[in-house]
């Protein structure tokens, strides 16, 4: 694949995301370009949440690797920092200038709320995708039910932080399937 195919389309994803590129990465990669199945973007995707650094830029690294060695994940990763580094310089331009302004504060809140729906609308579309596929009678697909919601409780509702729930989570679901053993 063209090294120029792969900064275009990571500059696109990270041009189109205003406080969140997943929903946009997970359109593009997996329903549009095909590059991804929805089962790899979620793998990608949580291997991308155990690194340090941004997730999506960490997805960019691996989505270019796989498709042109160590030129494509720079080519990946340049796509998805050069656009916004622009734009968050003249945004800050534009804050300085215009931050006082109650209708230009106002446009910053209404984007970050449509960020949010993006992220929420992308988690729907995952889950379903992986929910359709899952073997209800494994033994292990409840228990990863389970910490699913628990994570959802630390994170969403107790609002801790991601280290601690995966500290306390991670080790808890390796040592339960260990315990359960997936019979296949």
């Amino acid at each position: 694949m063209p090294l120029s195919t792969i900064f275009l389309v990571f500059s696109r994803l990270a041009l189109m995301g205003f406080g969140g590129v997943m929903p946009f990465a997970y359109r593009a990669l997996v329903e549009q370009r095909k590059w991804l199945t929805a089962e790899e973007f979620a793998q990608y995707l949580a291997t991308s949440q155990m690194l340090p650094g941004p997730t999506i830029c960490n997805v960019a690294l691996m989505v270019g690797s796989r498709y042109a060695g160590t030129r494509g994940a720079l080519a990946a990763l340049a796509g998805m920092i050069a656009g916004p580094f622009l734009v968050v310089v003249a945004l800050g331009v534009a804050y300085q200038r215009f931050g006082e302004i109650e209708v230009f504060r106002h446009a910053i809140r209404g984007m970050a709320a449509v960020a949010a729906g993006l992220i929420l609308a992308t988690a729907v579309k995952m889950a379903k995708s992986l929910f359709a596929k899952a073997d209800w009678h494994a033994r292990g697909t409840l228990l990863q039910l389970a910490l699913l919601a628990l994570a959802f409780v630390g994170l969403g509702l107790l609002q801790w932080q991601l280290a601690l729930v995966f500290g306390l989570l991670a080790p808890l679901g390796a040592g339960a399937f260990y315990l359960v053993g997936e019979k296949k």
